[in-house]
This record gives structure tokens, sequence and C-alpha cells, in this order.
């Protein structure tokens, strides 16, 4: 008989990238592989093709709803995935970010005790007390603990079974050399962000140092909600005419705009939720032979540095606009191309130890 495994999502399909981590593993094996995630806007999603059964909860959703009135949602969330596992008895629970562990908390703990993964990506409430110990007790009741940042480990318990998934989306391994078979003197440099669009803080101080400088582009691509509002609504103000907002887009598009891409925006206010986590565009970066942007005295900060990835600035008190001109026309592309790779390499090789874990799990 097959083993019925749940992945539990928290958001749409298009925006969680790491559920390919687990489903890579997973396809491998003769498993009975359900999904369930969070439909937040009604618009076209990412198609599976693999042989899933998915689940959907639909309920309109802005990221930029204040937290208190996201309650409501959460709790009407948990009751749509109680009534899943009521029905249906699974022999594994893959918990795709800490919310929904901690919004499932007492069914995990009591019905699935070692028969659950938990991937933590993000530091959310960890300040609060409570909070924080439910995360260390999942964590002990869990099978294993996977961290998209090993900055995060200091935030969890000290126990063997927490390993490292990093952000590698493997079909983007497959398109490594796009930008590689692109012009490298651009006029102008062509900067941009793609993702959820968010520091408004951060990516305001590098437009301020930028704005219509013609030696500079700064491209967004991301759901214009929320902060993405702010910053545009900040441009419009300003009458910055080199910043450009391209909206939503589809995975597969991301590749075509990495080929017009010079550098990447990956700076991030720098607070305790954001200090400690790696991005997916930190690997993009390398992916794509992209040199990146990133916070001084962030984790990303200090590795696009010891990399040799990038620049870690401080876009408060640095004078940006030289900085990057000057980094940019002194780079050495055939020293970049085989930092990338080295550390490309690297990773590989622990995502894919990550894999054989997850298939030892699986057994």
């Amino acid at each position: 008989m097959k083993k019925k495994i749940l992945i539990l999502g928290f958001t749409k399909i298009a925006y969680m990238p790491y559920l390919n981590f687990y489903l890579e593993q997973l396809n491998k094996g003769d498993y009975d592989i359900s999904l369930f995630y969070w439909d937040r806007d009604g618009k076209p999603d990412k198609e599976i093709k693999e042989n899933i059964t998915l689940y959907k909860f639909q309920k309109n959703m802005m990221d930029s709803v204040p937290k208190i009135n996201k309650i409501t949602n959460f709790l009407e969330y948990r009751r749509e995935v109680k009534k899943l596992l009521k029905h249906n008895r699974f022999d594994m629970i893959i918990v795709l970010h800490t919310l929904p562990g901690i919004l499932l908390y007492d069914e995990l703990i009591k019905n699935y005790n070692k028969k659950f993964i938990l991937d933590y990506r993000d530091f959310t409430y960890e300040n609060i007390s409570l909070y924080k110990k439910r995360i260390h007790k999942l964590c002990n009741s869990a099978l294993a603990t996977f961290v998209s940042s090993d900055a995060f480990r200091v935030l969890l318990p000290d126990i063997d079974n927490i390993y490292t998934s990093h952000n590698l989306v493997i079909d983007s391994l497959k398109n490594r050399t796009l930008r590689l078979n692109e012009q490298r003197c651009p006029r102008p440099i062509r900067i941009r962000y793609w993702g959820l669009i968010r520091y408004t803080k951060t990516n305001i101080a590098l437009i301020k140092q930028i704005a219509n400088d013609e030696r500079f582009e700064m491209h967004f691509h991301g759901r214009s909600q929320g902060e993405a509002l702010e910053i545009q609504e900040y441009c419009n103000k300003h009458l910055i005419k080199n910043a450009y907002f391209h909206g939503e887009y589809l995975p597969e598009e991301k590749y075509r705009f990495a080929m017009e891409t010079d550098i990447i925006q990956n700076a991030q206010d720098l607070d305790r939720i954001t200090q400690n986590a790696v991005s997916n565009k930190f690997y993009d970066s390398a992916i794509f032979y992209i040199p990146q942007l990133c916070t001084k005295g962030s984790f990303m900060g200090t590795n696009v540095e010891n990399y040799g990835l990038g620049l870690a600035v401080d876009l408060e008190k640095d004078n940006i606009s030289q900085i990057l001109v000057d980094y940019f026309n002194n780079i050495d592309w055939t020293d970049f191309s085989k930092r990338c790779d080295s550390f490309i390499e690297k990773v590989t090789e622990e995502y894919e130890t990550g894999l054989k874990i997850i298939q030892e799990l699986l057994a």
C-alpha cells in the first residue's frame, strides 16, 4: 500500500519554489501525494505536472493586511486543514513554513509525533515567548527540520535532526548560461529586484541614490501590494523616471528578465526578521552569473563578500551610485564566473545531501 504524504503549504504554488526540494525526492518513489495550498488572490497559478491530489484553500488576503486582521483567515485555514486530517490519515506531513505548524500545533504534536517534517524558512513571531517555545516543541517532535539558512539554527533547539535545505530551483540550473550570452557593458546599468516586493526603507534608500541618474535603471518585478505600492508612490511623487514596475510574473518569466539584468537588488531592511535570512535571489545571483547587492551586516551580506558574489553596502551611508559604477566596471568576469561556479558546486552538494536525508526519512 502506498504511503500517503501531505504537503502543507501556506501560499500559492507559484510562491513556493522550495516545494521542489521535497517533490524531487517524492517523485522518485511510489507515494500517494497530496498538496494543501492557499490561493490568496484568485489569479492564475503555477501548474503542477506531477500526479498530486490538490486541495485549495481559496481566501483572498493581501500581503499588506495588518497582522491582527489576518487572524480570522489563519483560523479558517486551520479549520480547513483540520477537516482534511479528520477524513484522511497520512503517513507523513511536510509542513512548509512555521506558521501552519503553529496553527496545527495540537494536531501535529498529538497525532503526528515523529511523522512530520518542519520546513523553517523565515523568522516570524519568535520574539513572543510562547511562539518560540512552540517552535522548539515542534522541532523536537518533528522527524526532521530543514532550515533555508544556517543562521536560523541559533533560533532553534540544539538537536541533531536539523538540516539545511538551499533555495535552489533545479530548472534554473538548467538555464545557467542565459546571462553569459549577453553583453556585460550596458548603458545604463540595469538593477533588478524580483519576488515579493518588500523592504520599503531599503529600496527607497537605493532609489534616492540613483534617482534620474542616466547611468542606472531600477526594475521591480512582483505583486503591486502594500510596500510595493509605497515604493511606487514615492517614485511617482518625486518624478523618478528611471524606476520601472512590471507587476506580477510567472516563475518561467524570470529567465527572460534575468538575461537583461546587470545587478540583482537583494538588499533588505536590517532587522531581527531579515538579518539571518537567505533569499531565493541570493542563489539566482550565482546561478545566472549576476552580481548582487546585499545589506552590510546581514547573513547574506557577509556571505556575498566571503564568496565574492557581489557587494555588501550600507544604503543609508555609502555613496552607492559611484560604488556601483566603480565595482561593475572593474569586475573580472572570468574570476567572477569561477566564484559563482564554486558556490553553486558547494550548495548543490549540500542540496543533494538533503535529498538523501529525505529519502532515508521516507523509507
